[in-house]
């Protein structure tokens, strides 16, 4: 289908696409199914996308990357989404977790643990979410207190991602619980810390391959050396890199869009009713120009949006507006195209059904659209 020419990538980036995109069909495609069945990736994954320098390449070369731009990141995205590989927690490991240990940590951190999350020896997850704090962190309730050159860690988290095969998670937590979000510090948890315990993968509608689960942490003593920056600004930090991980989301809906619009194109024009292809008629093909058009104004848009970050000018305003409007029509797209598939559509064996299920839940993380709408009236 004809569209208008992306100018965002250079060559090597379009090579190295190739390299990812065989990646995918050879190692992740064919598996997919049955990591959904089990709630998880195989552990091997990680290591063979970090011998493939899929892994944290934006990383300096010190600490285990490849010193790329984060248009390298988005073409891993990308062509994850394109298969609808929504069990990979790559990005969240390498543009969210790996960030945080090189802006923040310690150069003892960084050459810890940055260069084994590089290599996928080791995997990293985020902990935000609890119980009973969600889009709102400053309700978060599990403690860090000071006990000599420790932390004494007690609470727990919840939909955290990658937590079933984690290694390290970066936990939000309440050193001065008086001062809301002004006593909020980041710590780095290694995963073999006595007290840390993780449940089974929970069992979610959609993004089935991907092992979301509860953590606990009951008594966990972590050396006062794993404090991200200083104690107190872990809220701001939080802010900081907001904006990027925003992105991502919407860099993820617009390429599962471009997607499901491919499919849904092949497949109506396979499939019959009344004795024509179900691409002749006028409603599958007004419907089809509808989602193209809009899914092609939110790529010029996303694609801009990438370029301003790289500039260091992306606002959080605009990224927040990028999150919720693409996550939004992802949802909307899915959902006509299932309704093109017919029967078909709600098949677990298709990939819209499955990309449909996938794509709700783009709505909530990453701070609810509600949330985002919010923050944007907030630069009215």
């Amino acid at each position: 289908m004809m569209s208008i020419p992306r100018t965002l990538f250079e060559e090597d980036h379009e090579a190295f696409r190739d390299t990812v995109r065989r990646f995918m069909e050879q190692e992740v495609a064919p598996h997919h199914a049955r990591w959904e069945e089990q709630s998880h990736v195989d552990r091997d994954i990680w290591n063979k996308a970090g011998a493939a320098g899929f892994l944290c390449a934006t990383m300096p070369e010190e600490y285990g990357g490849v010193g790329v731009d984060k248009r390298f990141s988005v073409i891993v995205m990308e062509e994850a989404a394109r298969i609808n590989a929504t069990g990979l927690g790559w990005g969240l490991h390498s543009e969210i977790v790996a960030p945080y240990l090189l802006h923040y940590g310690s150069e003892i951190l960084k050459q810890k643990y940055l260069p084994k999350m590089a290599s996928g020896e080791m995997v990293g997850a985020i902990a935000m979410t609890e119980p009973g704090a969600g889009s709102d962190l400053q309700g978060v309730r599990t403690t860090a207190v000071r006990d000599g050159d420790h932390y004494v860690l007690n609470g727990s988290k919840i939909f955290i991602t990658n937590g079933y095969l984690c290694d390290l998670v970066i936990v939000v937590a309440k050193t001065d619980p008086a001062k809301g979000a002004k006593g909020t510090s980041l710590l780095v948890v290694d995963t073999s810390m006595p007290g840390f315990t993780k449940a089974k993968p929970l069992h979610k509608v959609g993004m089935k391959a991907q092992d979301t689960c509860e953590l606990f942490f009951d008594n966990v003593r972590v050396p006062a050396e794993n404090l991200l920056g200083e104690e107190g600004n872990g809220f701001v930090y939080l802010m900081q890199e907001l904006p990027w991980e925003r992105l991502q989301i919407a860099v993820i809906s617009i390429a599962s869009a471009e997607a499901a619009i491919d499919w849904t194109v092949a497949y109506t024009r396979e499939r019959k009713a009344f004795g024509q292809e179900i691409m002749k008629f006028q409603n599958t093909r007004f419907k089809l120009a509808e989602l193209k058009t809009e899914v092609q104004i939110g790529r010029v848009f996303v694609d801009r949006c990438v370029e301003l970050l790289l500039e260091q000018k992306l606002d959080p305003a605009t990224a927040s507006m990028a999150k919720y409007w693409c996550s939004d029509l992802q949802f909307k797209v899915m959902d006509e195209c299932v309704q093109l598939h017919g029967g078909y559509g709600y098949m677990w064996e298709y990939p819209i059904t499955r990309a449909w299920a996938d794509a709700r839940v783009q709505r909530i993380y990453g701070g609810t659209n509600e949330i985002m709408k919010e923050l944007i009236s907030r630069s009215l």
